[in-house]
């Protein structure tokens, strides 16, 4: 079954990023690059803090525990874990694989990029979809982020999918933990 798996993965994987062009040679660069989306994030926080119904010192602490959270399940324990190759180290694929930068560790299973991206994208979604109409858009934001490295040739899509569900389990779990918190302070200072 895992044999399986990972062959419709690898077939996947030479499928998109075998239909590349010089428009997304230009683009995904910058879109897989985290450093570009400073601005959203900082949009993002000033919404968190104007909407939040709570604390906004507990839901920037969340923020901050969610990327930990995400970020050190992909990267700090599935990859050396798991020790799956990218797609660039992968002898199979390394001689065609369309590589745009460098690529990265040895490891590549999970995603980090998407579990970062769907962690950030579905917490703000739980905390101000009631406030903001479009904030919704950040899903296919976090899946475009997502798939810039399968196109980059550093990750094969299934690093991609499970990154995706470890942010958004990550997301989920903080905002309960947020909602919890909230929710026992709020009747502790009405009892006092």
């Amino acid at each position: 079954m895992i044999d399986q798996l990972e062959k419709w993965d690898k077939s996947l994987f030479k499928f998109l990023n075998g239909t590349y062009n010089d428009l997304f040679d230009f683009l995904m660069p910058w879109i897989s690059n985290k450093w570009v989306w400073i601005p959203l994030y900082a949009v993002l926080i000033y919404w968190l803090v104007k909407k939040s119904e709570g604390n906004i010192v507990f839901t920037l602490i969340s923020i901050g525990l969610l990327i930990l959270i995400s970020d050190q399940v992909a990267s700090g324990i599935l990859k050396p874990w798991v020790g799956r190759l990218r797609p660039c180290y992968d002898p199979e694929l390394a001689d065609s694989v369309h590589l745009l930068k460098g690529c990265g560790g040895r490891f590549g299973f999970a995603s980090s990029h998407a579990s970062n991206s769907f962690a950030v994208a579905f917490f703000c979604w739980l905390l101000l979809k009631d406030h903001l109409k479009y904030i919704w858009l950040l899903i296919p934001w976090a899946a475009l982020v997502a798939y810039s490295r399968v196109y980059l040739g550093v990750h094969f899509p299934g690093d991609i999918i499970v990154g995706a569900l470890i942010g958004i389990g990550s997301a989920y779990l903080m905002y309960f933990c947020l909602k919890l918190l909230n929710k026992y302070l709020g009747n502790r200072i009405n009892n006092s």
